[in-house]
């Protein structure tokens, strides 16, 4: 028995490509980047150009996905 996630798009895996990331959320790419972008690849480097998800990263970037921003939240300025 194959096991799916929420939205039943994908089998739940051990890793997704951003492509399948993306499918599973059902954002676009271009919206999944941003988020990653945003919350974890800010330190001032690049985003790799092949970035592995696993299903837990799933689950954070949906939290993201729906979060809206929060005045009381300050964040961190990029780093040059």
């Amino acid at each position: 028995m194959e096991t799916r996630m929420k939205n039943g798009n994908l089998p739940l895996r051990s890793s997704y490509t951003e492509k399948e990331a993306a499918q599973a959320l059902g954002i676009s790419l271009t919206r999944l980047q941003l988020l990653l972008d945003e919350n974890i690849f800010n330190d001032g480097g690049r985003r790799p150009p092949e970035v592995l998800l696993q299903p837990s990263d799933l689950v954070l970037l949906s939290f993201w996905n729906r979060s809206r921003p929060n005045p009381k939240v300050v964040r961190m300025p990029r780093r040059a």
